[in-house]
């Protein structure tokens, strides 16, 4: 778990992000599938989250998705994290991204956005792409 802050609210604030993050990159493609939450369940808890609040963090997550209009909101957070960090929430959204085995124009320009949003630099950001599509194929 990489969260060490002691105050479990912020804690699971930071975690709402990252799951709205993750909701809204599922959700571009007007297709939001149940392999899709399997995805971000996963990584919620890989991340820290416990069992008994994922559910709550899922639902938060969707009600502050569906009221944002720019992801700014999301990203703030997760940019300051230790690269390691970044990389993973980065694999999380391509796996979501390539769950349906195919990555559409506003998916691409989303994750083109994010790279820059969360100062990922685009070889990284290839390398990591070319990862998920090809354990997905």
């Amino acid at each position: 778990m990489f969260l060490k802050k002691d105050n479990k609210k912020t804690e699971d604030n930071f975690l709402i992000k990252i799951c709205a993050l993750l909701i809204h990159t599922a959700k571009i493609d007007e297709n939001y599938s149940e392999k899709e939450e399997k995805i971000i369940k996963k990584t919620l808890l890989e991340l820290g989250s416990s069992l008994e609040n994922l559910t709550k963090i899922i639902n938060e997550a969707k009600i502050i998705e569906q009221n944002s209009n720019q992801i700014l909101d999301f990203t703030r957070e997760v940019k300051n994290l230790p690269e390691n960090d970044k990389i993973k929430i980065i694999e999380s959204l391509w796996s979501i991204i390539y769950s349906n085995n195919e990555a559409d124009i506003y998916e691409t320009n989303l994750m083109r956005r994010l790279a820059g949003l969360l100062y990922i630099d685009n070889k990284t950001m290839g390398d990591i792409k070319t990862k998920v599509k090809t354990k997905n194929l």
